[in-house]
C-alpha cells in the first residue's frame, strides 16, 4: 500500500490518490447511451440481444420473467442455515427501518392557518440485484425492506441470469421470503433501461434502487431525468481512522473485508501513528496469503488503496471528511468523542467490535450507501427514499386575511397579478 502524507490531501488532489466514480463513468457514457436507446426503441428484443452479448446467455423473450415454478424450486438449492440467516437479518433490518417512521403532523402557524405534512409511498419501484462475481441476497434485503416498510405497493427485481439461465436461487428465495415474485433475468445497463421505460415483459417503475457496477451506475445517472434513483453507487470503499490503541489485526482484516469482492474497491487507512503504519506494513502480507480472494485483494491494494499519515487525530477527521467515505470505521481510544466531528460518511462504525460486515448483513442498518465521495451530499438508503412528503395548508377566512398582506405584496412585486387577485376575490367574499 502506498503511504501518502496528509499535507498532500485536499479537495483538489483527492482524485489523484483515490479513484472517483465520475471519472470512470465518463469513459463508458457513449456505450451506455447506445444501450439505453436500443432498449427504449426495441424493448425485449434488445434485452435478449444484450443478455447474449454481455452475459453469454441465450434467453428467449418468454424466458425473461422468472416463473413461479423456478421460485419454488429455488428452495431446494438453498441451505436451511442460509434461509435462517436471511430471515434473522430481515427481522433486524425491518426493526431498524420501522423506527424511521414519522407520523403525519399539523401545526397552527397562527390562528386560522393550519399547516402540516402527510407521507405517501411511491407506487412502484425496481430493485437491481447484482449477480457478477458474487451473489448478494443481502442487497435485496437492504433495498426491499425499507420500501416495504414505507408501503410501496409494486416492487419488481432485475438480476442477471447465471449459467443455468436463471437468477440465483439465493436471490429468488430471498425475494419469496419478502413476498416479491415479479423477478426478471436481466442485468447491467439494459436492466436499468428496461425498468425506466418499460418493455412488453418488464413494467415501467417510478424509481430504481440498488447498487451495481459502473455500467449500472452510469445508466442510473443518465436516466435520472426519466426515473427516480437512489444514490449513485460505485465501487465499495472503507476508510479506517486508527490510533495507537487500535488492534492492527482488526484494522487489516476490516480493510481486506471491504476490498475482497472487487479489484475496483477502495481501502484507506488514516492514522497519525507511525507504529500502526509499521505494523500494518509488516503484517498485512500474512493476512493476504491466508485470504481465499487474495488475487482480488492484491489488485485492489495495488490500484486503489492507500495509507494516509496524518499529524493528529483532528487531522485524521479532516481527511476523512474530505474523502467522504462510504464506510467509516473509527478505532480510537474514545471513538464516540469523535462522532460529533464527522460530517461526511455513508455509515459510521464505532469501536473495535463494530466491523462493517455486521452492518453489511445482520445489524439492521442499511448497506446501500453513497460512494465515490457522494456521502457529502447523499444519505444511505432509508424509508424516505420511498416516501413523498406532501405539504398541507388549510385556512379559514380569518387566516386568509392574516396572510394576505404579505402574499399580495410579494405577488405584486413579482408581477403575478392573478396570484394577488385569487387572494383578493376571497377577501371580498362576505359569505
Amino acid at each position: 500500500m502506498r503511504i501518502v502524507d496528509s499535507s498532500l490531501i485536499n479537495e483538489q488532489s483527492i482524485s489523484k490518490y483515490i479513484p472517483r466514480l465520475a471519472e470512470k463513468l465518463d469513459e463508458i457514457r457513449p456505450i451506455v447511451s447506445k444501450i439505453i436507446n436500443e432498449v427504449k426503441n426495441h424493448g425485449d428484443k434488445a434485452l435478449v440481444k444484450f443478455t447474449r452479448e454481455f452475459d453469454h446467455i441465450n434467453l428467449t423473450e418468454s424466458e425473461i420473467k422468472v416463473s413461479e415454478n423456478e421460485i419454488e424450486t429455488a428452495y431446494k438449492h438453498v441451505e436451511p442455515a442460509l434461509i435462517d440467516a436471511i430471515r434473522y437479518a430481515a427481522d433486524n433490518i425491518k426493526t431498524f427501518h420501522s423506527a424511521q417512521r414519522r407520523d403525519e403532523w399539523t401545526l397552527d402557524i397562527e390562528e386560522g392557518v393550519k399547516t402540516g405534512q402527510v407521507f405517501r409511498a411511491i407506487e412502484s419501484i425496481g430493485i437491481y440485484v447484482p449477480g457478477g462475481r458474487t451473489i448478494y441476497p443481502s442487497t435485496l434485503l437492504m433495498a426491499a425492506i425499507p420500501a416495504l416498510v414505507a408501503g410501496v405497493e409494486k416492487i419488481i427485481i432485475c438480476s442477471p441470469p447465471q449459467k443455468d439461465k436463471n437468477v440465483s436461487p439465493e436471490v429468488l428465495v430471498t425475494a419469496k421470503e419478502l413476498g416479491i415474485t415479479d423477478i426478471y433475468k436481466v442485468g447491467g445497463a439494459q436492466a436499468i433501461s428496461a425498468m425506466a421505460f418499460g418493455t412488453l415483459t418488464i413494467p415501467k417503475v417510478l424509481k430504481i434502487v440498488g447498487p451495481g457496477n459502473k455500467w449500472v451506475a452510469s445508466a442510473k445517472i443518465m436516466l435520472s431525468n426519466a426515473v427516480g434513483i437512489d444514490n449513485p453507487a460505485g465501487p465499495s470503499e472503507i476508510l479506517i481512522i486508527a490510533d495507537d490503541t487500535a488492534d492492527y489485526r482488526f484494522v487489516i482484516m476490516d480493510l481486506l473485508s471491504q476490498i475482497e469482492h472487487d479489484p475496483d474497491n477502495i481501502g484507506i487507512i488514516v492514522t497519525h501513528s507511525s507504529e500502526m503504519i509499521q505494523r500494518i506494513r509488516e503484517e498485512i502480507g500474512i493476512f493476504i496469503e491466508e485470504a481465499p480472494n487474495k488475487d482480488v485483494i492484491n489488485a485492489a491494494l495495488a490500484n486503489n488503496s492507500i495509507i494516509i499519515k496524518t499529524k493528529s487525530i483532528e487531522d485524521s477527521i479532516r481527511v476523512s471528511n474530505l474523502i467522504a467515505p462510504e464506510h467509516l470505521e473509527v478505532m480510537t481510544k474514545n471513538p464516540k468523542d469523535l462522532l460529533k466531528h464527522v460530517k461526511n460518511a455513508g455509515a459510521i462504525f464505532l469501536g473495535p467490535y463494530s466491523p462493517v460486515p455486521l452492518g453489511d448483513y445482520s445489524a439492521g442498518t442499511n448497506h446501500i450507501l453513497p460512494t465515490g465521495g457522494t456521502a457529502n451530499r447523499y444519505s444511505g438508503l432509508n424509508i424516505y427514499d420511498f416516501l413523498k412528503t406532501i405539504n398541507i395548508l388549510e385556512c379559514n377566512r380569518e387566516g386568509l386575511i392574516k396572510l394576505s398582506r404579505s402574499a399580495c405584496t410579494l405577488a405584486e412585486f413579482e408581477k403575478l397579478f392573478s396570484h394577488k387577485k385569487s387572494i383578493e376575490y376571497r377577501m371580498e367574499d362576505k359569505k
